[in-house]
C-alpha cells in the first residue's frame, strides 16, 4: 500500500486524491488553513480538462454551478461602451466559481482521504525509501510520496527544490480579486474599463447575487510587500488606481470591505522536472501559467489525472512515472505559458495607441475571415495534450480510509 501526502487542499490536491484513491493508493491531504477555503474569482476549463472532468463523474456537478458567465463589455471612463468579447473569450467552455469547485471536489474526496487542516509541513527528509516529514504542529509521519499542490508560492517546492527565486518568472503585472456587491445589477455579464497599463473591471457571480472586483496592474519594479499584510496589499491597489473614473472608486471602497481579498504578482513557475527523488508537484506549484492565461485550473485537473494515471501505469514506480509526467506535461504547460505571455498585452494594454488598436480589433472581429482561429486559439491549448485512459488498465483494489 503506498502513501502518498499531498500539500494543497484546492483544486489539484483533492483532484489528485480522487485518482490516487482510485488506483489503490492512500492518500493524506494537509492545508494550512483551518477549513476548505471559501471564495474566489471564476475559473474555466477548455479541452482535455473537460474529459477529465466527465472521466472524474463531476461535470454535471460543476456544469450545474456553472457561471453561465454572457457578454463582457469593455467601457471607457464615462461608463459608455466601446467594444466586447463573447464568453468563449474569458469564460472557456464550461467556467465555475473557483470555491464552488473545491467543494465539490472535498465533497468527493473526504470520505476517502485523510484531511489535515490548519497544519502544514516544515521538513521533508528523503531517504531514498520514503519521506520522513516534520508537521507545523510538531507530528512526525513517513510517506511514501509527497506532493506538492500548494500554489505558485509553495511550500513543498521550497523545501525539496530551493528558493522560489531560482523557479519565478514574472511577467510584470500584478492582480488583485475580491467579491463585491452586484451594485451595477449585472446580469450574467461584466464590464472592464482600460487605462493604459491597468485593467479594472466587474461581473456578476452566483445568479447575479454578488460580483467579484478585479484589478490588473502593470509594475516596473519589484514590490515590497508581506503576502500576509492584506491592509498594505490593498493600499497598493488603493494607490495604483486612484483617481481612475468610471465605477472604480466604489469597486475599491468594496474591495477594501471584501471576504475573500486575494493580491498577487502574475508569475510563472517554469521547471526542468516537476520531481526531486520521491518529492512532485502539480498544478501552480510546478507549472503556473498565471492568471492571464485562463488555463491554472485546466492544468490542475489534467496534471492530478496524469500523475495518478502514470505512477497507476508504473505499478507504483514512482521514478519511472515521475518521468513519463514530465514528459506527457512539458508541452502542454509551454502551450499554457505561452497563451498567458501572448494575451497579457491585449488584456493590459501599455499605452494609449496600443489600447486604440485592440478596442479596434475587437469591435472589428465579427467581420474578420479569420476570427475563427482566434476564437478558438484558446481551445486549441486546452487540446494539446493527449490523454491516455488510464482507468481502463488493471487496477489495484482500492485503499480503505485509514
Amino acid at each position: 500500500m503506498t502513501t502518498v501526502l499531498i500539500s494543497g487542499a484546492s483544486v489539484a490536491g483533492p483532484a489528485l486524491a480522487y485518482w490516487l484513491h482510485r488506483y489503490g493508493y492512500t492518500p493524506t491531504v494537509v492545508e494550512r488553513a483551518p477549513a476548505i477555503r471559501p471564495g474566489g474569482y471564476a475559473v474555466d476549463f477548455r479541452g482535455a480538462s473537460m474529459t477529465v472532468l466527465e472521466r472524474m463523474g463531476i461535470l454535471d456537478a460543476v456544469q450545474a454551478k456553472a457561471t453561465n458567465m454572457g457578454d463582457i463589455t469593455y467601457v471607457n471612463e464615462q461608463g459608455k461602451r466601446v467594444c466586447s468579447t463573447p464568453p468563449s473569450a474569458f469564460s472557456g467552455e464550461l467556467e465555475i466559481l473557483r470555491g464552488d469547485l473545491v467543494d465539490i471536489l472535498y465533497e468527493r474526496t473526504a470520505a476517502t482521504t485523510e484531511y489535515l487542516f490548519g497544519d502544514s509541513i516544515t521538513a521533508l527528509h528523503d531517504d531514498g525509501d520514503g519521506v520522513e516529514v516534520v508537521f507545523e504542529s510538531g507530528l512526525r509521519r513517513r510517506f511514501d510520496l509527497v506532493v506538492g499542490a500548494d500554489g505558485a508560492h509553495s511550500n513543498v517546492r521550497r523545501l525539496a527544490f530551493g528558493p522560489e527565486s531560482s523557479y519565478a518568472h514574472d511577467l510584470g503585472y500584478h492582480v488583485s480579486v475580491s467579491t463585491v456587491p452586484n451594485h451595477l445589477d449585472l446580469d450574467h455579464s461584466g464590464r472592464i474599463l482600460n487605462v493604459p497599463g491597468k485593467a479594472v473591471g466587474t461581473y456578476s457571480a452566483r445568479e447575479n447575487t454578488e460580483a467579484k472586483a478585479l484589478f490588473y496592474f502593470s509594475t516596473q519594479e519589484k514590490l515590497d510587500y508581506d503576502r500576509r499584510d492584506t491592509l498594505a496589499q490593498q493600499a497598493i491597489v488603493d494607490e495604483q488606481f486612484a483617481g481612475i473614473g468610471w465605477e472604480v472608486p466604489t469597486l475599491l471602497a468594496g474591495m477594501r470591505q471584501a471576504p475573500d481579498f486575494y493580491f498577487d504578482s502574475i508569475t510563472q513557475i517554469k521547471l526542468d522536472s516537476y520531481s526531486r527523488g520521491r518529492v512532485v508537484l502539480v498544478g501552480d506549484a510546478g507549472y503556473c501559467a498565471s492568471p492571464l492565461s485562463g488555463m491554472g485550473t485546466s492544468l490542475a485537473v489534467v496534471g492530478a489525472y496524469v500523475l495518478a494515471g502514470e505512477l497507476h501505469a508504473a505499478g507504483g514506480d514512482h521514478g519511472r512515472a515521475f518521468a513519463a509526467y514530465d514528459e506527457r506535461m512539458k508541452g502542454f504547460v509551454l502551450a499554457c505559458q505561452k497563451l498567458a505571455e501572448d494575451g497579457a498585452m491585449w488584456f493590459i494594454p501599455g499605452s494609449k495607441g496600443f489600447l486604440r488598436l485592440r478596442n479596434l480589433t475587437l469591435r472589428m472581429m465579427p467581420y474578420l475571415p479569420w476570427r475563427k482561429v482566434i476564437e478558438q486559439a484558446p481551445l486549441k491549448v486546452g487540446n494539446s495534450i493527449k490523454l491516455v485512459k488510464y482507468e481502463d488498465q488493471p487496477q489495484r483494489p482500492a485503499a480503505p480510509r485509514r
